[in-house]
């Protein structure tokens, strides 16, 4: 069984036999990956793909492979687990670890070759510290790729530009640290007022320029995720690290970044049951929806469970045989139902689209944001493991 394909249940593997699927189109993906390299003028080997959170809800394993057969020069994940799972997958490339280091997680970077964000002076001495340990004894040298973090915009994580030209000093007098990369992250990267951009990325090129000297000739700058990487191209430095829109969807939903790109998302159920239901009939927890006149209700089998938010019960729409249709009264945790109209036909097995194309319609995960008010990230990473993951190996 591939690892696109399974339903876990209490971490075990057990064979998706529910309609309620999501389809992963791999061309989508490797189109959006040499896209945005072709745009940030870097080409594809300059593009660090993120695909943490479960390659943003569409399947970790498969947008890794997919963007690496488009010439991604690396990838990037939030946790160290996620880093370990692509190994053992037979990934091979470099893996950047973007979330804050612990200190018992150092010998786990150094054996699966990861490479870890390095925040402070005293992580940097954390893991010298174990590399010198493993390096005792031993005939070949240790060394732990790291990308050291300065923070001159978000009040995350990473060093403040007041101390970063000491810290990056500091940090490449230690042995046993490759210093592969030094980034900082846009707070600010969507919003149209340039200034927002302009001034942490000059304090950022400021800093490479007086401290690259002292760092390894190899070492890669870089600060740009999806939206810098396409509208700035002096934010591009030596290397991009986009994420949403490697996967065909635009932060605000109206102003799109990238109209090229594609969705590579299509997330679809089916009709379970339909009845007819007379005027004034209440429908779902609460009645919130009373018929406003003799019409027919289909069942579809997803709900907040799945990550098909409740927020958006009243609010929702789904395609059915081409037609878009609304999600009627409250979204269930296994369960949503959809008011066809007086004439609206759909039988059991029909698909329903919740996120995709059908007939000339079309559905986006900005819509369900929008539905839902809050932002595309939380729609997609959303999406509960009990949903199957197919992959769709198009050309």
């Amino acid at each position: 069984m591939s690892f696109l394909s399974e339903y876990h249940i209490d971490h075990q593997p057990v064979l998706p036999l529910r309609p309620t699927t999501v389809w992963t189109h791999e061309a989508a993906l490797r189109h959006n990956l040499e896209l945005v390299g072709e745009r940030c003028g870097l080409g594809a080997a300059g593009v660090l793909a993120v695909v943490k959170a479960n390659g943003y809800g569409h399947g970790m394993l498969a947008a890794a492979r997919a963007f690496l057969q488009a010439g991604a020069g690396g990838l990037a994940v939030g946790f160290v687990e996620e880093g370990i799972l692509l190994r053992r997958e037979g990934i091979a490339c470099p893996i950047l670890v973007l979330g804050g280091l612990v200190e018992n997680q150092i010998s786990a970077f150094l054996e699966h070759n990861l490479d870890m964000t390095v925040s402070s002076l005293h992580k940097a001495r954390q893991v010298q510290a174990v590399v010198a340990g493993l390096a005792h004894g031993q005939s070949d040298p240790v060394k732990a790729g790291v990308h050291l973090k300065l923070d001159l915009d978000m009040e995350r994580i990473g060093v403040h530009e007041a101390g970063a030209a000491n810290f990056l000093a500091e940090c490449a007098r230690l042995e046993g640290l490759e210093i592969r990369g030094v980034y900082s992250h846009f707070a600010n990267a969507e919003q149209e007022d340039r200034r927002l951009v302009d001034a942490p990325l000059q304090r950022f090129a400021a800093l490479k320029t007086r401290c690259a000297p002292f760092l390894p000739p190899g070492c890669r700058w870089h600060m740009a995720n999806s939206a810098a990487a396409v509208t700035r191209p002096d934010a591009a430095l030596d290397l991009v690290r986009p994420g949403l829109l490697l996967y065909g969807v635009q932060h605000g939903g109206t102003s799109a970044l990238l109209p090229e790109a594609r969705p590579a998302l299509r997330w679809t159920s089916a009709v379970v049951y339909f009845k007819v239901v007379e005027a004034g009939a209440g429908v779902s927890y609460g009645h919130a929806w009373r018929a406003p006149r003799r019409t027919r209700i289909a069942t579809i089998p997803v709900g907040y469970g799945d990550g098909y938010p409740r927020g958006m019960s009243g609010k929702a729409e789904v395609l059915i045989r081409g037609k878009r249709l609304p999600v009627v009264g409250a979204i269930c945790m296994d369960q949503l139902m959809v008011d066809l109209g007086p004439e609206g036909t759909a039988y059991n097995g029909d698909e329903v689209v919740l996120v995709g194309c059908q007939g000339g319609e079309q559905i986006r995960v900005e819509d369900l944001a929008r539905w839902q008010g809050t932002i595309p990230y939380e729609i997609l990473t959303g999406i509960s493991e009990r949903v199957p993951r197919r992959l769709v190996a198009d050309s």
